[in-house]
Parts: C-alpha cells; sequence; structure tokens
C-alpha cells in the first residue's frame, strides 16, 4: 500500500523521459514516487533515492493509490513509440486514454496541487505538415483537428480532457506538446525506438562491423525538430510551475531533413554509409517543426541544445549499447 506523502509523483518513470526527469527532481532534493507499468528490470533509470513503484495505471484503483499523497504529478505514461510502432499499434496508443482519464480523476480526488501532461507535436493538424519546408506550427494550428491517427487523437482528447478538469474543477493542469525528445539512456532498438536514437544505432553498427550500408525509411527528405533531453526536464518543470493555462509547444526549433541528421551522425563518426531508401516504410508527416513564439513570449526561454552537440552525447551512449550487444 502506497502512503507516504512525496512532493512529486511521475507516472510514466521507468520510461526515457521519466528516468531523466526524477534524477534531476531528486538532485533538488525532492521526495519522488516513480511509478512505471514495467518491471523495475526493465526500467531505463532507477534511482534507488526515489519511491519506486511497479503499477499498471490504466487501471482505477492502481490510479488512485499511487497518486495518494502527491503534491505534483507529471503524466508521462504512455504506451508509445517511434513512428512505425505510432502507424502499426493505433489502437494501443489510443488505449492510453484509460491511464489518461483515471490519473486525472485521482488527482482530482487526492486534490493535487499542480498537475503536468505530456502532450505531442502529432496533435498537429496533417494538412499543415505536407511540405518538408514546413511552416513552425504555432499552437493553434492543433485546430481544425486532424491530428496523427491513433496516437495523435488521444493526445488531444486528453488536452481537452486537462482543459476542462481545470474549469469544473478547479485542478492546475499543465499541458506541453513534446517534439521529438531524443537523448542518452532511452530506448535505441527493438522497433519502438525514434529517429536520433535509430540513426546512432544504425551508424555504431556500422562503425563496428565494417558495413557501411544502411537502410533509410523513406526518401530522407522528410523534416523534423529534435530536443534534447535536457531542454525538456527543464522545461517541463518551467511549465509546470508556470501560469500558462494553455497547451505550449516544447520543442526545439532547428528543422534538419532525416538525411541531415544522418549527416551529423556520420560526422560524429568518422565515417561516410552507403544509404538504402526504403519507400514503403513508415516515415510520418512530411515535416514538422515547433514555433517557438509563444514560449518565447510567456517565459523568455525556449530550448537552445544544439542537434549536433545533443547527438555527440547520444551516439557515444549508444555506441557503448550496440558494443556491448556485438560483443
Amino acid at each position: 500500500m502506497v502512503s507516504r506523502p512525496v512532493d512529486v509523483l511521475v507516472a510514466g518513470g521507468g520510461g526515457f523521459i521519466g528516468g531523466h526527469l526524477v534524477a534531476d527532481l531528486l538532485a533538488q532534493g525532492k521526495t519522488v514516487r516513480s511509478v512505471d507499468v514495467k518491471p523495475v528490470d526493465e526500467w531505463y533509470q532507477v534511482h534507488p533515492d526515489a519511491q519506486n513503484e511497479v503499477a499498471d495505471l490504466s487501471l482505477r484503483e492502481n490510479a488512485f493509490e499511487q497518486t495518494e499523497g502527491a503534491a505534483q504529478v507529471f503524466m508521462l505514461a504512455a504506451d508509445m513509440g517511434g513512428m512505425g510502432f505510432i502507424e502499426n499499434n493505433k489502437a494501443l496508443c489510443m488505449l492510453t486514454v484509460l491511464t489518461s482519464t483515471h490519473m486525472l480523476e485521482a488527482a482530482k480526488a487526492h486534490e493535487v496541487e499542480r498537475y503536468f501532461y505530456s502532450s505531442s507535436a502529432c496533435v498537429y493538424a496533417a494538412d499543415k505538415q505536407t511540405d518538408t519546408a514546413v511552416t513552425a506550427l504555432a499552437e493553434a494550428d492543433a485546430y481544425p483537428a486532424m491530428p496523427e491517427d491513433g496516437y495523435g487523437w488521444e493526445k488531444l482528447f486528453t488536452e481537452r480532457m486537462c482543459r476542462h478538469f481545470s474549469e469544473d474543477f478547479g485542478m492546475t493542469t499543465r499541458v506541453a506538446r513534446y517534439h521529438n525528445v531524443y537523448g542518452p539512456e532511452g530506448t535505441w532498438t527493438g522497433g519502438r525506438e525514434k529517429a536520433p536514437a535509430a540513426v546512432c544505432r544504425k551508424i555504431a553498427t556500422a562503425v563496428i562491423t565494417g558495413n557501411h550500408e544502411l537502410d533509410i525509411w523513406g526518401d530522407g527528405e522528410q523534416t523534423r525538430s529534435f530536443m534534447y533531453i535536457d531542454d525538456c526536464v527543464k522545461g517541463s518543470q518551467m511549465i509546470l510551475a508556470g501560469d500558462h493555462e494553455e497547451p505550449i509547444n516544447l520543442g526545439s526549433a532547428e528543422l534538419v531533413s532525416i538525411n541531415q541528421l544522418y549527416s551529423i551522425v556520420e560526422e560524429i563518426a568518422g565515417i561516410k554509409c552507403t544509404r538504402n531508401y526504403q519507400l514503403d516504410a513508415p516515415q510520418g508527416v512530411r515535416g514538422r517543426n515547433s514555433d517557438n513564439t509563444e514560449i518565447n513570449r510567456v517565459f523568455g526561454w525556449e530550448p537552445s541544445i544544439p542537434l549536433a552537440d545533443g547527438m555527440a552525447r547520444t551516439y557515444a551512449w549508444v555506441y557503448d549499447q550496440v558494443k556491448r550487444e556485438l560483443s
């Protein structure tokens, strides 16, 4: 039975972003309950100073039990992955609505002081993302609604729930729309990894094996922005503590093509690879970038760690994982 009061509950604390967030909160001297559905030995990071709990928060009784005694909640728990996973598991992604709903209900019942929900750039209307030279997406571009099928619809629906729990019940809810978070200590293989980790894995494998031929999903010209994990952790806490009530972008504005992303990591690794383009593979929208006008206006801040710097750190970590697996 969970009973000890804590400063912060991190739902999804065994995940990539959650593990980094728990570490930062503990470093600030906060008491933290970290909850994840995965067995602890499958968590990306385990912090002994946290109260670590294994629980399926899609079950209402578990959500209520784990939320009790928490002053603040970071709701990061979701069934998700990279574009290949999202496009092929729409029902699973939408079933996260159970976790989203039960956690909001639990936070209301236990009178949580502040509630943070991690939404996604996948909420943005698809017809605004059809060009590689995409106009950066501003918060208003989520409507009229036409989000990423499955995953994006669940995120947009839960954004509305946060809004109405705030309006109807007086809860303090904050919503950030994450844009492609990456970094070390995350998923790098197995099908749920996102583009930065997949690129690092492929090039690390090329370096280690000497086979400098690799596959790229699509034509490589699709564009994205990528936010390093440290910026994500800082921005999430800033948004939760702030007064801005509407969903807000949290992402880098540094737009690159997937081909450019490969070139950045090739330079880091010191090799050149032959690229085989898989035009029938999942590749998502044609272009997506974060308009940071609002976060600059409200907070005087935006994610700023350069992609080349973040990818160098990420590649070093992924290289070690690949080498360990291949040895």
